[in-house]
């Protein structure tokens, strides 16, 4: 595969006039291709590929693309659809109206190039540079990485995790071993449009609050499908279902049940400071779908 640096094309001029209707105040990816466009360049990239072949897609283009993926929090999937179906990313990509996009797979294969030819901070970089350059970002110092507060987010996201995806886990093993059982015990389809898509770290909340809030469904579900298994009336091999056996080892590793000033019982998550009596990541299961492999 060859490239040809040209690059980001012009953008089409039936391209601007519909994106500008569509967006009359604008919209992140027609501000980036408006005032970041010379940051994806197609030169910086020359060394990772070959000058013979068929021409490959532009690297400035599908950097282009890359960045405001992350920034939407995007699938490869989905970043390629909104290359085809949106009119701003139409737009900053310099595609005609008419243009079909690109394959998905496109997406990891780039990445790997940069990765495999130490190019990962290309762009990163020239933005950077640019940034400087305008007064945006100043000089700084150095950060530390091993920073207590780094430690306890990332600490804080291996319990959310786990949380969310031992429901999911208990509710696929219940579906195929009683398929009848849960719609006379929670509400399915609820429960079905939470828990369809995989629990995913990377796409958490950014906010705290919101994972908070994340976590106190997730406990609350949880403790509904206990309850449920472990119920007088219910058939008691639901218990010795595996995955529900380990929802409730993570229920009860993960929240604590206590009772208002009301006299409700309420679940909450285990703090992480001095006396939340976490155990010890030898005896935390994780993922939920893999008891046996422990959390350290």
């Amino acid at each position: 595969m060859s490239m040809r640096p040209v690059g980001l094309p012009e953008v089409p001029e039936r391209a601007v006039m519909v994106a500008r209707a569509a967006f009359p105040k604008g919209s992140l990816a027609i501000r980036v291709r408006d005032r970041l466009a010379e940051v994806f360049a197609d030169e910086p990239f020359a060394e990772a590929f070959g000058v013979r072949g068929a021409p490959g897609l532009s690297p400035g283009v599908l950097s282009l693309v890359t960045a405001l993926q992350f920034a939407e929090d995007l699938t490869d999937r989905q970043a390629a659809a909104m290359a085809v179906r949106a009119i701003d990313r139409k737009h900053a990509l310099g595609m005609e109206l008419t243009d079909i996009g690109f394959d998905a797979s496109v997406m990891c294969r780039f990445r790997a190039r940069l990765v495999d030819n130490g190019m990962q901070r290309v762009v990163f970089d020239r933005l950077l540079e640019q940034c400087k350059d305008a007064g945006l970002v100043a000089a700084g110092g150095k950060q530390r990485t091993d920073s207590t507060h780094v430690i306890s987010a990332v600490r804080d996201l291996n319990r959310l995790e786990p949380a969310g995806e031992s429901v999911r886990a208990a509710l696929e093993a219940l579906a195929v071993a009683a398929p009848a059982w849960p719609a006379g015990q929670i509400d399915v389809t609820e429960f079905a449009e939470r828990y369809g898509p995989r629990i995913d770290g990377w796409r958490m909340p950014p906010s705290q609050t919101k994972r908070d809030r994340l976590a106190q469904v997730f406990g609350q579900d949880a403790l509904a499908l206990c309850r449920a298994a472990w119920a007088a009336d219910a058939p008691t091999w639901i218990r010795d279902v595996e995955a529900v056996a380990l929802l409730r080892q993570v229920l009860v590793q993960t929240y604590i049940i206590r009772g208002d000033a009301r006299g409700r019982q309420v679940i909450k998550k285990r703090p992480t400071r001095p006396g939340g009596r976490l155990p010890p990541g030898t005896t935390r299961p994780t993922p939920p779908t893999d008891g046996p492999a422990p959390h350290s």
